[in-house]
């Protein structure tokens, strides 16, 4: 039998299920405390406020981007691992959508983690540049430093407003769904169509095909 989860852990993987559902912005800590079946005290014993509790959990997706935005070990980079760098950037925004959701209200709500933010942005645009650059060198993508420069700025602003597109195309309240997620992943994908090498399209033809979603499924009539 599992061990319980500690309370503190308990309260962090509660307020995000909380928060990616309803939005942070309509959950207090006495709902997330009520939804716990604690006191509000037991909560603030752990966590003095909302903000501690968001701030513990954009750690958490932290440290999850950074353990997979990066080059191998030991070895160039393949067609494999493009499908590799793309299914863990979906699953992370997808278990972490409510700070994709409202990020910069949570961003101007704390000084600390808009600093913090803009460090792991830089990060990202760092370990992306050296990603493409690996798949340049590898013969994969052909590309000189400019374009990879420019595709890696486009990726992350397509990646990190993905979500309020939808929000504000589909309605504020509207249901996410992985499968909208997916087509934002397409559009990095796509911004690389020009560039790839004639002998690794068929293999990257595949994962389009994989992350396709029709328009008119994300943007309904």
């Amino acid at each position: 039998m599992a061990p319980r989860p500690k309370t503190r852990d308990r309260i962090v993987l509660e307020s995000l299920g909380l928060f990616n559902i309803q939005g942070e912005r309509n959950v207090t800590t006495n709902h997330i405390a009520a939804h716990l079946g604690m006191s509000p005290g037991n909560l603030y014993y752990h966590f003095r406020n909302k903000q501690e509790i968001i701030a513990e959990l954009f750690g958490l997706y932290e440290a999850r981007v950074d353990s997979f935005l990066r080059l191998p070990e030991g070895r160039g980079v393949t067609v494999e691992d493009k499908t590799f760098y793309l299914e863990s950037l979906l699953a992370a925004m997808w278990d972490f959508r409510f700070l994709h959701r409202d990020l910069e209200h949570l961003l101007e709500s704390d000084v600390e983690l808009a600093a913090r933010y803009r460090l792991f942005a830089q990060r990202c645009l760092d370990h992306a540049q050296a990603i493409y650059r690996g798949f340049v060198s590898a013969g994969i993508l052909l590309m000189n430093p400019a374009q990879v420069e420019a595709l890696t700025l486009n990726s992350w602003i397509i990646v990190t407003s993905w979500v309020r597109f939808l929000c504000t195309t589909r309605g504020e309240a509207a249901d996410l769904s992985q499968e909208l997620l997916r087509r934002g992943i397409y559009q990095v994908l796509a911004l690389e169509s020009g560039y790839l090498a004639p002998e690794v399209q068929p293999a990257v033809k595949a994962l389009y095909e994989k992350l396709y979603v029709p328009l008119e499924q994300v943007v309904p009539s």
